[in-house]
């Protein structure tokens, strides 16, 4: 009998609902070119950051909406692409030129690593913040 009603409670539950997350994003620089924003699952490589949003730099901040992304840990790189090439500009060395950020402030002091921007989606409603910083100073 335990048996039957944790399979009739379990078949009443469902599939996971989806989550939803709010992203902000600061340090824009208004005017200049778009914010490109992404969740990104398993590592922070541009092939896993596959769920994308961008925005025309209209202000020092922008807001975007991710809806419907089944629960799982991810995490959000942003990037403000100044050159407008779609792309964050890098140089020989790999560092970046343009404004960039990820959840929860990963890469302000050295290489940023998924698990240090993590963030777990579990249900609707999830906010946070992205600061876009810059490694090399602006020309």
């Amino acid at each position: 009998m335990a048996a039957s009603l944790a399979a009739s409670l379990a078949a009443l539950a469902g599939p996971a609902a989806a989550a939803s997350l709010a992203v902000e994003v600061d340090g824009v620089e208004p005017g200049a070119g778009r914010v490109f924003v992404a969740l990104c699952t398993g590592s922070l490589a541009e092939e896993s950051c596959r769920i994308g949003q961008s925005g025309p730099a209209a202000g020092q901040s922008l807001r975007f909406g991710f809806s419907e992304v089944p629960p799982g840990t991810y995490a959000v790189a942003a990037f403000q692409d100044l050159d407008g090439d779609g792309r964050l500009g890098r140089t020989g060395l790999g560092l970046p030129t343009e404004p960039y950020g990820f959840s929860n402030g990963a890469g302000r002091r050295g290489r940023p690593d998924f698990a240090g921007a993590a963030i777990r989606l579990a249900e609707p409603g999830t906010a946070l913040r992205v600061r876009l910083t810059r490694a090399l100073p602006a020309r």
